[in-house]
């Protein structure tokens, strides 16, 4: 038996995504950020060049190192994104004193941010041992008290505290006290606190565009009623309303194209933060504002106003197919009405050509009967007065009605050969 090709692939793709165990105290700090298509070979060449030797996830998304004693870092490739993470352990990783300070920290946030892209998110997060020392790193700290959350989360007595805001030097900060949970639960909880903020930046990417497609949306709806109106009132000619409409159309399509990517991308990216949210289980805690009720306050509004937005989007563009529908009957109904006319006119003027062909056909007899007896009128005359024994014109006068009747039975017989003729053809 072999291994299937893609078998380490499926394996390895379980262990992603996961940090090394974090210990309390130390101090975590992450960026995650936007890389252009362009950049992503030099940022995966930059991080390779730091990661360890042996890549045991054997995965190119996934890759981790250490930058030196009690410094490590992981870095992962999203489907939009990137992320890297430092673990900052011994003294440095003690406190939110100045990182810089530390030549080997020093060095690690300038390689990181010598590193390509753009950033959503950026974070600092304090890791204590209890909610004392915690409580002794917040007081350097300008925390907007009004809006500092702070909950339980776990399963244990995990607490955490942040305000979400961007401090002077461009990064977030959280602090978390670990309070006797095991190591192992405190990083997965960890990282899913981590990940629920991060999900939840991405998401509200799309709340601006939400917001500026509303005066397009206004726009749109006032020049579908307005275009229900004239397409009731039936004053313009339907090739200008089917202009005006298909234009409609255009705008809404090249609207939703626009917006389709990234709001479907807030979407999956509010799931996320809905199970992310449901995992860390978080617990209120008396005067503070609690996790789930932040998130309930500011974030979902705001993937509420994303949807409203597609919604609306949605419905304009089925309301404008169905317009146009309308229109393309009328103008379908009008057309069958003037092909009903038309052919109206032809089996009037075919049933003409066929009473003015009966009628031919009828002067054409008493037309071949006169001439053909002129020809036997010339025989006759020609005889008599060579015989002296007969009057020309009083045989010619006996002629008449069997030379009519003869002719009429050829071209009866004639024409009958004809149409069968043709009919075979």
């Amino acid at each position: 038996m072999r291994d299937h090709e893609l078998r380490r692939k499926a394996v390895a793709e379980m262990h992603l995504r996961r940090w090394p165990i974090v210990e309390s105290p130390s101090t975590i700090i992450q960026w995650v950020v936007m890389v252009a298509d362009a950049d992503r070979a030099e940022e995966l060449a930059a991080i390779k060049a730091k990661a360890a030797a042996s890549d045991t996830v054997q995965n190119p998304t996934h890759l981790d190192g250490a930058l030196g004693p009690d410094l490590r870092f992981s870095w992962e490739r999203h489907s939009e994104g990137t992320s890297l993470t430092l673990f900052v352990g011994g003294e440095a990783g003690q406190g939110f004193g100045d990182l810089a300070a530390d030549e080997r920290v020093a060095a690690a946030l300038a390689w990181a941010n010598s590193l390509p892209g753009e950033i959503v998110r950026c974070t600092r997060i304090l890791l204590t041992t209890d909610d004392a020392a915690a409580e002794r790193a917040m007081q350097g700290v300008a925390w907007e008290r009004d809006e500092l959350v702070s909950s339980h989360i776990g399963n244990g007595t995990m607490r955490m505290w942040s305000d979400f805001r961007i401090k002077d030097d461009g990064f977030g900060r959280l602090v978390v006290a670990a309070n006797g949970t095991h190591p192992s639960d405190l990083t997965r909880t960890l990282q899913q606190l981590q990940e629920l903020g991060n999900y939840r930046n991405r998401a509200l990417l799309g709340l601006p565009l939400a917001r500026e497609s509303w005066p397009r949306l206004n726009a749109a709806e006032s020049s579908l009623r307005d275009l229900a109106d004239r397409v009731a009132k039936d004053q313009e000619t339907d090739d200008q309303l089917l202009d005006s409409l298909s234009d409609l159309s255009l705008e809404l399509a090249s609207l939703s194209t626009a917006m389709r990517f990234r709001m479907d991308a807030s979407k999956a990216y509010a799931q996320l933060v809905e199970e992310r949210l449901e995992q860390l289980r978080p617990r209120p805690i008396e005067g503070f504002s609690s996790l789930d009720d932040f998130t309930q306050r500011r974030f979902r509004p705001a993937m509420n106003t994303c949807t409203a937005s597609m919604d609306r989007l949605g419905e304009l563009a089925v309301r404008a197919e169905q317009l146009s529908s309308l229109l393309r009957a009328r103008i379908d109904t009008r057309i069958e009405n003037q092909n009903g006319e038309l052919l109206s006119s032809m089996e009037r003027s075919i049933s003409m050509q066929v009473r003015l062909q009966q009628l031919v056909e009828g002067l054409s007899v008493v037309a071949l009967s006169y001439y053909l007896l002129g020809l036997i009128k010339l025989v006759l005359d020609g005889v008599a007065k060579a015989t002296h024994s007969f009057e020309a014109s009083t045989i010619l006068a006996l002629l008449v009605v069997p030379v009519v009747l003869l002719v009429w039975i050829a071209m009866a017989f004639a024409k009958r050969r004809l149409f069968g003729s043709g009919v075979e053809k």
